[in-house]
């Protein structure tokens, strides 16, 4: 079947080929975006400018990381690389241990004003396509956790999983995939330590640029305190943990008030349907009469809902899943679970 073909190649030594085409592409993004005058203009890290100014240093590292660097000893590799260096129209990079130098010099200052560059850039973006990809800005809020095999690394800790790192808050618009800000802190930090300011920040960064701003976040980030103040900017949908007050609630909805909930595949067949392979580990478990706890059904409800700590009125969806425990052939019992997930919007919805 492989018969081949009336293949000829030729070689010119004045060809130039790179492994990351697109570089010059993203170089001349940030022109036109005037991020790199951003940068100048407003951090503030050298006092002298010989050769390089703050935006090659940023830009240098950046560009490491679209390439596939992951330290910044990679950037050896792109200084040593002509055709790297002619896509930038650059004669020379600064150096892996003049960048470590330059990441020295910042506080937490400058990383906010390193932030405040970025997004001033990117609502140029959102001026022209935004207009499409903004009809509902989704907002983000999320702690994820970094880990970090160094010993000697300022401000890590030791995370609830015995892991040392980083767990850094991040906030993003879902509808571009962007970070609008993050700030890094220990491992050990609670997930919505800090949350509100940077909420408070990407409400007042997208809302000139959107019809509707919704925040969401899981159980964390369901600051009641904070729910009037949002509902009277954006819609919200957050969380909420399954506290005994609010079981209670869930307990007493009447029975009939509960509807199905029919989730919706995750993808539609194209074709014909094809006949699954068995499931040899679902066979394992019963063989070997191991607890096995199965989903049977799940029903939904929702009721208006006052947190202690706001005055307004939510609404609270609250989740009923029909757990079945099996042991092998036998079904011991149904389990009955109530998640209260609370929505929160104007008048908002807790989930």
């Amino acid at each position: 079947m492989l018969s081949g073909g009336n293949v000829h190649y030729e070689m010119s030594s004045r060809a130039e080929a790179i492994n990351c085409g697109g570089i010059g592409t993203f170089h001349t993004l940030a022109q036109r975006l005037g991020l790199i005058d951003e940068f100048d203009e407003h951090l503030h890290l050298l006092k002298v400018h010989l050769p390089y100014h703050e935006s090659d240093h940023v830009l240098n590292i950046s560009y490491n990381v679209l390439v596939g660097g992951q330290r910044l000893e990679d950037i050896e590799y792109q200084r040593e690389d002509e055709t790297f260096l002619n896509a930038l129209n650059a004669s020379r990079l600064p150096d892996p241990t003049t960048v470590g130098d330059f990441t020295r010099r910042f506080d937490v200052d400058d990383i906010s004003t390193l932030m405040d560059c970025i997004n001033r850039s990117r609502t140029k973006l959102w001026n022209v396509r935004g207009r499409d990809l903004l009809e509902e800005a989704l907002v983000d809020i999320d702690g994820t956790l970094a880990p970090t095999t160094g010993w000697r690394k300022q401000g890590i800790g030791l995370s609830y999983n015995g892991v040392w790192g980083y767990h850094p808050l991040v906030v993003s618009l879902a509808n571009t995939k962007e970070i609008l800000f993050l700030e890094n802190r220990p491992a050990n930090a609670p997930s919505h330590k800090g949350a509100e300011k940077w909420i408070d920040a990407a409400i007042d960064l997208v809302a000139p640029y959107t019809k509707r701003v919704c925040l969401r976040g899981d159980t964390d980030f369901a600051l009641t305190r904070h729910f009037d103040e949002w509902s009277e900017r954006a819609d919200f949908v957050f969380g909420m943990d399954a506290s005994s007050g609010l079981v209670n609630r869930a307990t007493a909805v009447d029975p009939g008030d509960w509807q199905p909930l029919n989730r919706k595949a995750k993808y539609e067949v194209a074709t014909l349907p094809r006949s699954k392979p068995e499931n040899v580990r679902a066979q394992i478990v019963k063989d070997k009469e191991l607890k096995n706890i199965r989903l049977e059904s799940e029903h939904v409800a929702e009721i208006t809902y006052t947190p202690g700590r706001a005055k307004k009125t939510y609404r609270l969806i609250m989740l009923k899943k029909n757990l079945s425990i099996e042991k092998g052939e036998a079904v011991l019992f149904d389990d009955i679970s109530r998640t209260v997930s609370t929505r929160c919007g104007c008048p908002s919805t807790i989930f």
